[in-house]
């Protein structure tokens, strides 16, 4: 992007309330190894700083705009901006992409957070260009997906296992798939000690025998975990391949995630899909509160579709998470998503309720 569009975002963040932050290139490692999921984490560029530190290429501005916030002790609530480059090692073929965003920090209405921030998404990408008209826009909600499970009365290691699926589609239809199967094919290829001693639930011994398999080559370094929570993991998934769920409550989760439609019809889908016996509570209203909200900054709904199954393959979301692109375009234009945990996990001294996007630049730039 030119010049000119760089200067009409900034004067649209700057409208918005949002300061301008910059941060460093490189950047600790250990929060993109520990709170940005596989999906990211394969694609950081790594190396290391003159003191032997893990350090990497700056993969997003996210974390580096909260750890700036958590510096800095700013007064919340608060907003950031960003214009600049991150590295990936890229599907598209580059490692270097141009970024801009905002970050919504310590809103506590985050209902009117959610909604003003994916409005503030769809200004920031009709200043480049690119009207609501002309794209695909997709919302999801994993608080929903959470409620949607307890409410089905799903054990909590199944819960835990199903939510670290969200945002990852292979991902859930191969844990769907094992629950429909109940064949203990999500075990094939397990060392049998390991699952011997996951069948025990002993934690120690089975920590060291991670430990050992791990130095001896027989396991990938799985960089950033931690025995302890790769035992903790396995212990869960051999409880998960020994129970099976009922037919009926499968074919009632596939078809909450098989919703998908116009984010004005969402609450008369999952009213029918819950029925009378599954309630969603205090997630439901927030997410008609989001809506209304959304409805209320003029955001058309029947432009904006809501899809149950539909998240971010970025570990640190925890609410709502949306994209938009060009219809039949491979990648987004815009992303972002409620992090709630992600301030607290980086040292904050309390939770921080936190929602942002992002705008692909050159992207961007390559449709106008």
């Amino acid at each position: 992007m030119s010049a000119e569009p760089d200067a009409a975002l900034l004067a649209l963040f700057d409208r918005l309330g949002a300061r301008p932050v910059d941060v460093p290139l490189l950047q600790p490692a250990e929060p993109y190894l520990d709170a940005t999921g596989e999906a990211l984490r394969r694609r950081i560029f790594l190396t290391r700083g003159e003191a032997g530190e893990v350090l990497c290429l700056r993969p997003d501005f996210t974390i580096p705009v909260c750890l700036a916030h958590i510096a800095a002790t700013n007064p919340l609530p608060r907003r950031y901006s960003y214009l600049g480059t991150v590295f990936r090692q890229g599907r598209e073929g580059v490692p270097e992409f141009r970024q801009a965003g905002l970050e919504d920090l310590g809103h506590a209405d985050k209902a009117a957070a959610d909604a003003r921030v994916l409005a503030d998404a769809l200004e920031g990408l009709a200043t480049c260009g690119l009207a609501l008209d002309g794209l695909d826009v997709v919302l999801g909600d994993q608080g929903l997906f959470e409620a949607f499970l307890a409410g089905l009365g799903l054990p909590e290691s199944w819960q835990r296992r199903l939510i670290r699926t969200f945002g990852d589609e292979a991902a859930l239809k191969a844990a769907l798939d094992d629950l429909a199967r109940h064949d203990g094919r999500s075990l094939k290829g397990l060392d049998p000690e390991l699952r011997r001693l996951a069948m025990r639930r002993d934690m120690a011994a089975l920590e060291e025998a991670i430990d050992g398999l791990k130095a001896e080559g027989g396991l990938p370094p799985h960089s950033g975990r931690m025995a302890s929570e790769i035992a903790a993991r396995l212990v869960e998934k051999v409880a998960f391949a020994a129970t099976a769920l009922s037919e009926a409550s499968l074919r009632r989760l596939r078809d909450f995630l098989a919703i998908d439609c116009p984010l004005d019809a969402a609450a008369g889908r999952l009213a029918a899909v819950c029925g009378d016996d599954i309630d969603l509570g205090r997630a439901l209203g927030f997410f008609e509160a989001r809506a209304a909200a959304l409805g209320a900054a003029g955001v058309p709904l029947g432009r904006i579709r809501y899809r149950a199954a539909f998240g971010r393959a970025i570990d640190y979301y925890t609410g709502l998470v949306f994209e938009a692109r060009a219809p039949g375009a491979p990648e987004p234009v815009a992303g972002g998503g409620r992090y709630d945990h992600l301030l607290a996990y980086l040292g904050a001294s309390a939770p921080v309720p936190a929602v942002g996007f992002s705008l692909w630049l050159d992207r961007i730039g390559a449709r106008r």
